[in-house]
């Protein structure tokens, strides 16, 4: 089992920044991937970025290549999505989500097999 939880959400306005965290705690040696998805209502989860967690190396959705940025700080099994340059779009419920499959691509949800409780962002005109 591994246990995530999301802190960073809030209320800011278009053109602003907020940094989400998500701390990971469990079984975190069976990490290959930590994934960002975002769920706005009334559509379905999609995918915002992606890291690996050994190499580091990071994947993102186009719709927010050069405003966000994923990072990760091995030793405190946390992962960071820095987002800039918010647009009102860009509201919407984040989930961070665990991945131990090392197949499967880094936006599809069914490969990552724990979930956080989910973090609002709210971005006003």
């Amino acid at each position: 089992q591994v246990q995530l939880v999301e802190s960073g959400g809030g209320l800011v306005q278009a053109g602003g920044s907020l940094r989400l965290s998500c701390a990971a705690s469990g079984r975190t040696l069976s990490t290959f991937r930590m994934g960002w998805f975002r769920q706005a209502q009334g559509k379905e989860r999609e995918f915002v970025a992606c890291i690996r967690w050994s190499l580091g190396y990071p994947a993102y959705a186009d719709f927010v290549k050069g405003r966000f940025t994923i990072s990760r700080d091995y030793a405190k099994n946390t992962v960071y999505l820095q987002m800039n340059s918010l647009k009102p779009d860009d509201t919407a419920v984040y989930y961070c989500g665990h991945g131990s499959a090392a197949y499967g691509a880094d936006h599809d949800p069914s490969v990552y097999d724990f979930w956080g409780q989910g973090t609002q962002v709210t971005v006003s005109s």
